[in-house]
């Protein structure tokens, strides 16, 4: 490495440690602005709904977390909160960020009954 490259990875490394108290996220202001809010993430091997309670580089952690076996028709979920197979985590569920396809804002009540 030069010294010029090393030089640019400490103004890297303070600007992360500097953004929480800038009020910004080192993770992205779009995963930032997740936290607090319900959502429907679909990964590339399952569908799941929760609160999203903090997002890091790495991770969503979900509260009121369910792993949704069969969303039936995906517009009709989205639109009226209608899911056709529901198994709900117990506890906190946890998405590695690399495994996710999309995340949709879900508006309805968070499915926590067995269906």
């Amino acid at each position: 490495m030069n010294t010029e490259t090393i030089t640019a990875a400490i103004q890297i490394a303070k600007a992360l440690e500097d953004a929480p108290a800038q009020g910004l996220s080192p993770y992205g202001s779009i995963a930032a602005r997740l936290v607090g809010t319900d959502v429907l993430i679909r990964t590339v091997t399952m569908t799941l709904t929760g609160h999203v309670e903090d997002v890091d580089n790495e991770l969503i952690e979900l509260s009121s977390a369910a792993w949704i076996a069969d969303i039936g028709r995906f517009a009709e979920a989205i639109a009226a909160g209608t899911l056709s197979e529901v198994e709900p985590f117990p506890d906190r569920a946890y998405v590695n960020r690399g495994a996710v396809v999309d995340i949709t804002l879900w508006s309805h009540p968070l499915p926590r009954t067995t269906k």
